[in-house]
């Protein structure tokens, strides 16, 4: 079974080797990068990646601001990814956690009984106190979320999406695929949530604004869950931060986007599952020697980047304000100190 993977990056570099090893260990047999504007080493990397096989790396083809969106619109023609069983649109902070068989892509096609197309549920994990940048496993570092089944005052939580090869596409969005509107019923596709279970008809034909991209999470990951560490340590968010995102070049994060993401009230460490083969897969990348000094020079730029942002007073004042934030979400605090419940709890 061939899966191509698609993703955006943007000074990306020290989580690039992860990202590539976790997902070849779910099965993940071909990679589509785009890239732009790096500056820490990110595209030089994937450039070595790319002569060692199964990574293609491409200038992001966007000529205004919308990265992803033209990244995507370019994928649906590349060999890479129309050759493929199945494609995985996804970011480098996303891990997919498969919780069936022998924990990988093709275990959970067969467990959803091989739809059209799989979407499954974020999970946002918390920054849980991490200041400092560490090269080392995000997954391991990062293992307190919200309620996996409420996030903020939200029961409908957004999705990725695995697609197949059949799927009657007219384009891939960064969340999920499109058919034309006017596609009879009875050539829609098969689609599934993360459970196997078939998706709202809402979402399924887009008939909701509000609901293209999310649906209810009660009982929709039972086979998998989308880990998404949108934060990491402090140190990263700066970069983040200072970076932009693949959609909108210079992209304030700002304290709402944390708290919203910085819930650490549930622990799951189920993803860990996979960490003896992760590091041992990371290991074997890292000897190269072409990708470990590569990957290193990645590493020692992200910090370079962190310690010229601290000399900027806003900069500074942000990271000073977000270690500071109770890890609540927006609401949540204010709530219990109006109940006067905030004098109970360790922040």
């Amino acid at each position: 079974m061939r899966i191509t993977a698609i993703t955006c990056v943007k000074n990306e570099g020290p989580f690039l080797l992860e990202w590539v090893a976790f997902n070849r260990l779910l099965g993940v047999t071909d990679f589509l990068f785009y890239s732009n504007d790096c500056t820490d080493g990110t595209d030089r990397l994937l450039d070595a990646l790319a002569d060692k096989g199964g990574v293609t790396h491409l200038p992001n083809p966007a000529k205004g601001r919308n990265y992803q969106m033209e990244a995507l619109k370019n994928a649906a023609h590349q060999s890479v990814v129309k050759k493929a069983d199945w494609v995985w649109v996804a970011d480098v902070d996303e891990f997919l956690n498969i919780h069936v068989g022998d924990h990988t892509i093709p275990a959970l096609i067969d467990a959803c009984q091989s739809p059209h197309a799989i979407s499954v549920n974020f999970q946002f994990f918390a920054n849980c106190d991490v200041a400092d940048f560490q090269d080392r496993p995000v997954i391991e570092q990062f293992t307190h979320s919200h309620n996996p089944d409420l996030w903020c005052a939200e029961t409908a939580i957004e999705v990725k999406t695995l697609v197949r090869n059949d799927f009657p596409l007219q384009y891939y969005g960064a969340h999920r695929p499109f058919f034309r509107a006017k596609l009879p019923p009875r050539k829609r596709p098969s689609w599934s949530d993360g459970a196997g279970r078939p998706v709202p008809h809402k979402f399924l034909v887009a008939a909701n604004p509000r609901r293209i991209r999310k649906f209810p999470a009660h009982g929709a990951r039972a086979f998998a869950t989308l880990n998404h560490y949108a934060l990491r340590s402090l140190d990263s968010y700066l970069v983040k931060n200072d970076r932009g995102d693949v959609n909108r070049e210079n992209r304030n994060f700002d304290d709402t986007y944390w708290r919203e993401r910085n819930d650490r009230s549930y622990e799951d460490r189920s993803i860990l599952r996979y960490l003896p083969q992760l590091n041992a897969a990371i290991a074997d990348l890292r000897a190269d020697p072409v990708l470990g000094p590569l990957h290193d020079t990645c590493v020692r730029l992200h910090r370079d980047k962190r310690d010229q942002l601290m000399t900027d007073p806003t900069y500074a004042g942000l990271y000073g304000h977000l270690r500071d934030l109770p890890p609540y979400p927006p609401g949540e605090f204010d709530l219990m100190t109006e109940l006067g419940l905030d004098k109970e709890l360790t922040l």
